[in-house]
Parts: C-alpha cells; sequence; structure tokens
C-alpha cells in the first residue's frame, strides 16, 4: 500500500519525534538502536538507490566539483559517497544475486588490473605506487564493476550521459567565469579552477580533458530533433568555450577527433570529415589565442618549449620501459623517475603527456598490450553494435560511447589519462548497454517465435477445420 503524501509527512514527523524523545531521555545509545532497526527494515528500499550513489560518486570524484565550489570542500562528499556506494552494492548483490553478469571487457580489464599490481611490487618507488593503487586506481576499478551491474536499463545510461553532461556543463561555467575575472590563471592566459586548493583541475591540461568527457556526449546527443538538441548545443558552446580558455593543444585535438568521428558516422565520402576537422582545428587554435602563450606561443622560434617537452618526456619514457621491460617503474611513479631517464634536465620533472607513453612507462610493455587489447576489443564490440541495433535512442547512446573511446584515443595522445576515470566509465556504460540490448534482442526473438508458433498453430486448427467441414459435405 502507498502512503499518501499527508501520510508520508506524518510518519516522518513521528519518527523525528520519537528518536529526539529517545535521545533526550534514554541516551544516544537508544535512539542509535532505534535507528538501527528502521535502517534495517528500510535496506530494500534503500537498495534501490545504489546506481544513483555510485553515479555521484563518479560524478563529485572525477569532475571534482567539491573543489570546483570550494562551500562543500569541508564536508567531504566524496568519501561519504564512496562509502554510502560500497554498503550499496553490497546490500543490492545480497537481494539480488542475478546482478552478477561477466562480460569479456570484465576479464580484460582484471587482467590489466592485476598486471598492475605486479607492477606496484616491482616498482622503483613502492609506497608512492602502492598509495595511489590502493588510495585512487582500485576506487575507479570496483565503480567500473559496480556501474556495469548496477545499471538497471538503457534509460539508466542515456540518463547517466546526461549527468555528465550537466556536471561538464558546471565546470564549464566554473572555468569561464575565472577565466573573465583572471582568477588562477597559469602563465598569464590559461584558466584552472581551484589551483590553490592543489586540484587536479587546477592544471589546464586536465582541466580539458574532464571537459572533453561530456563533450562527447553532448555532440551524439546533438542528433535529438525536439528540446534536447538545443539542450545539447548550448552544452557544447559551453564545452568548447571551456576548453579555448584553458588553451590546451591536447584539448583541442580532441574537439577536432570528436568533430571527425561524428563527421565520419554520417558522411560516406571520408575527403569531407577530414577537411572539415581540420579547417576547424585551426579555426581553433585561432580563437584560443595558442600564439599568446607563454610556453608554446608565436613568441618562440622553431620547436616551442611545450612540445620539446613532450618530446623530452616520451624519450624518457621509453627509456624506462627498456630499462624496466616487464613491470615498468611503477603506476605513479614516471614524474620522480624523470631525472633518471631524461637526457634533459631543466632543474624540476616533468609529466608524460601521453597516455600511451605513460601506460608503457609505468607497466611496460605486458602493460601496454594488455591496455591496447582492452581499447581495441571495446572499439570492436562498439562498432558491431552500432551495425547491429538501429534504434535512434539505441543509436545515440552508442555513438556517444564511440565518441569517447574515439576522444580519448586522440587526446589520451597529448594528455595523461591512463589511470584516470574516462576510460573506466566508457567501459562500464558499454559493458551495461550491450547486456540490456541482449536482453532486449533474446526478448523480442522470444516474442517473434511465440507469435510464429500461435500462428502456426492457429493456421493447422484452420486447415483441420476446414478438411472436417469438407468430409462432413462430401457424399
Amino acid at each position: 500500500m502507498t502512503l499518501s503524501p499527508s501520510h508520508q509527512q506524518l510518519t516522518a514527523s513521528l519518527f523525528c519525534l520519537s528518536l529526539a524523545l529517545l535521545w533526550l531521555h534514554f541516551g544516544p545509545i537508544a535512539a542509535l538502536c532505534l535507528l538501527a532497526v528502521i535502517g534495517s527494515l528500510l535496506l530494500p528500499y534503500f537498495a534501490r538507490f545504489a546506481f544513483f550513489a555510485c553515479c555521484l560518486f563518479v560524478v563529485f570524484s572525477y569532475f571534482r566539483i567539491h573543489e570546483a565550489i570550494p562551500v562543500l570542500y569541508p564536508f567531504r562528499i566524496p568519501q561519504m559517497l564512496a562509502l554510502a556506494s560500497l554498503a550499496l552494492l553490497v546490500m543490492q548483490i545480497w537481494f539480488n544475486r542475478s546482478l552478477f553478469y561477466w562480460h569479456p571487457l570484465h576479464s580484460v580489464v582484471l587482467l590489466f588490473v592485476a598486471w598492475v599490481g605486479v607492477s606496484v611490487l616491482f616498482a622503483t618507488n613502492t609506497s608512492l605506487a602502492m598509495a595511489y593503487f590502493n588510495g585512487q586506481y582500485i576506487k575507479m576499478i570496483l565503480m567500473m564493476f559496480a556501474i556495469s551491474w548496477l545499471t538497471q536499463s538503457l534509460n539508466a545510461v542515456y540518463r547517466l550521459g546526461w549527468l555528465l553532461i550537466m556536471a561538464g556543463c558546471l565546470i564549464a561555467m566554473i572555468a569561464l567565469y575565472n577565466s573573465y575575472h583572471g582568477i588562477g590563471l597559469v602563465e598569464g592566459t590559461r584558466v584552472t579552477i581551484s589551483r590553490n586548493l592543489g586540484s587536479i583541475i587546477g592544471d589546464p591540461n586536465d582541466l580539458a580533458l574532464v571537459l572533453l568527457f561530456p563533450l562527447s556526449f553532448a555532440v551524439a546527443y546533438l542528433q535529438h530533433s525536439d528540446w534536447r538538441r538545443y539542450l545539447s548545443f548550448t552544452a557544447i558552446t559551453l564545452l568548447i568555450l571551456a576548453i579555448l580558455a584553458t588553451q590546451s593543444r591536447g584539448g583541442l585535438i580532441g574537439i577536432a577527433g570528436i568533430l571527425f568521428v561524428m563527421l565520419s558516422l554520417h558522411c560516406r565520402n571520408k575527403m569531407i570529415p577530414i577537411l572539415i576537422s581540420i579547417a576547424g582545428l585551426c579555426l581553433l587554435v585561432a580563437f584560443a589565442g595558442i600564439s599568446d602563450r607563454a610556453s608554446g606561443g608565436a613568441a618562440e622560434t622553431g620547436v616551442d618549449e611545450s612540445a620539446m617537452g613532450r618530446l623530452y618526456a616520451w624519450s624518457a619514457a621509453w627509456r624506462m620501459a627498456l630499462s624496466h621491460p616487464f613491470t615498468g617503474v611503477g603506476i605513479d611513479n614516471f614524474y620522480v623517475n624523470y631525472y633518471f631517464y631524461s637526457n634533459h634536465w631543466d632543474g624540476k620533472n616533468h609529466a608524460v603527456h601521453s597516455t600511451w607513453f605513460e601506460i608503457l612507462a609505468e607497466t611496460g610493455f605486458v602493460g601496454f598490450a594488455l591496455f591496447a587489447l582492452l581499447i581495441i576489443m571495446a572499439l570492436k564490440r562498439i562498432r558491431h553494435l552500432l551495425l547491429r541495433f538501429t534504434q535512434p535512442q539505441t543509436q545515440h547512446l552508442l555513438n556517444a560511447l564511440y565518441l569517447g573511446f574515439i576522444s580519448f584515443c586522440i587526446s589520451g595522445s597529448f594528455l595523461t589519462q591512463g589511470f584516470t576515470w574516462p576510460l573506466y566509465i566508457l567501459l562500464a556504460l558499454l559493458i551495461a548497454t550491450e547486456r540490456h540490448l541482449q536482453r532486449s534482442d533474446f526478448t523480442l526473438k522470444d516474442q517473434g517465435q511465440h507469435e510464429s508458433m500461435v500462428q502456426k498453430t492457429s493456421q493447422s486448427s484452420a486447415m483441420a477445420a476446414s478438411q472436417n467441414c469438407h468430409r462432413a459435405h462430401s457424399p
């Protein structure tokens, strides 16, 4: 029986009053016992919100909303959402053990994670590698499995895409506000967010990476023919303007890559997307004001300092892989090893600025092979699903995932994102999408077989009736 809103308010008021009276007369222990009893009775109800809690945890952890809005920082929202997500995941699995669905990508992910764990044991700085592995990386893997299992329908995956777009728009508006008011600028022109807090998005390249992820969903959802098209167009405008404000060349190449793939999906002549993407990239570079940058700007002749820094970092990564071919130097160990493997030292260590060289340097050639296998398998499965399922909303969702992976591969050549959230969110959404598409496909097949059997039965019955009627009228 469903209670009316007035009855729900009365029940909540009585519960709060009872809790307060117990607290006043019998102390906090009695009140906590009552709360525990009521909570145990409501466990099946709260377990329904496990997927929503996981999504909120991913949004806060990836977009760093609690750092972008400093008022939220003291509340430790990501930690609370992490505990709630894990508790609700355990409860959901306990009440519904059919949630376990094993996908081939799950196996490859576990193989890669196991090899990353091996590289931690043989890392040049074991404590640093262990801290990142236990403190950051394991959370991403757990949330990847949680999202892939807890997604209840294709609509849930689709709504999560909109949640990512809205969170990206929030970060984009904060970035544009900081750019307009000159808050936290790097090199005088490049926008950042919460740099004083030591946030990840306090680096312009990482901020561009964060904004590229929701951009792929916004571009794919632009195919709608209703009001959602205008919402997607507004989101695309905000996200591109914010990426331009970072003046990140990796971000601009990522935008051009998303534009190229989206046009390629709808154009038979492949030269048109290439020409439009190149022209768009030139316009983006002009509007971003790359030439005004203190590093990599027009004031530098020849190969600029920023580009040379990437080349030095990539050569250092190659030397690390050659020195540790099987396990690499260990996760999160590239930065501290830069001095020992670089042929150019300018007084400070540098990040690798490439996902592929990061994986190669920190997990060795074996880890790089597993990582490449993971990406290739994911892309092949998305292409297979795109050719098989042609419903409009399904196509929008699959296009968003495809654009996300392509953007990851292109921008990942210039940005460090091998052990960050985007890839694992995309993998979780791909696994959940394929699971529900296969389930709906099997349901449609079963319905078709049932209808064909009913039709055959009716036809045979009609034939038998006609034969009996013919015999009755025959002399």
